[in-house]
């Protein structure tokens, strides 16, 4: 594979704001070009260096490598962190999506406030995905790429297991026995 189409591939992820899916940059390659091998020899080039490429939310893009998070966060501003409730929220959401508002406050056991799903919304991190089809037609929340690039995943398949979850979580004890009175 040529320089000039590898220096094109990394020019097009370097330059995106968003994740580049493999088919958008497939679309730029010629056509005797495997785009997972440009992926592949892109990966390799940047191993070891202070940015690697990475693929999250369905697409590649460069990531500040791992081992140099402590030092820039010295210096560089981390984003503005998400209060509690829209943190609980955004696991609910995420991790039984498409869901409604009322479902999200049966499943936190308390109310959502607008301002939650506002600041969700602000983020990018959910979007609505049409209308449940029940009375009131209330609005379906999912996720959105940005929530999967804000957390590293290439989808959700990748966000942790439920069970994995569960801090020494005490193993349920069994039901006792009813014993009748004789």
């Amino acid at each position: 594979m040529s320089e000039e189409v590898l220096r094109t591939a990394e020019a097009l992820v370097f330059a995106a704001s968003e994740p580049v899916p493999l088919r958008v940059l497939a679309a730029l390659l010629p056509e005797n070009v495997a785009v997972e091998d440009v992926a592949v020899a892109l990966r390799e080039r940047f191993a070891g260096r202070g940015v690697e490429l990475v693929e999250t939310a369905g697409g590649l893009s460069f990531r500040t490598a791992p081992d140099l998070a402590a030092a820039l966060k010295k210096i560089v501003p981390s984003p503005r962190r998400l209060p509690r409730a829209a943190m609980e929220s955004l696991a609910i959401i995420a991790y039984h999506q498409p869901v409604t508002r009322p479902e999200i406050e049966e499943i936190r056991g308390a109310s959502l406030a607008q301002a939650t799903i506002d600041a969700l919304l602000e983020a990018g991190l959910i979007a609505p995905r049409g209308r449940k089809e029940v009375p009131g037609r209330p609005t379906l929340w999912a996720t959105t790429p940005g929530f999967l690039a804000q957390f590293g995943l290439r989808d959700l398949r990748d966000l942790p297991r439920r069970e994995d979850l569960l801090v020494n979580a005490p193993p349920s004890a069994p039901a006792p026995v009813a014993t009748p009175d004789v």
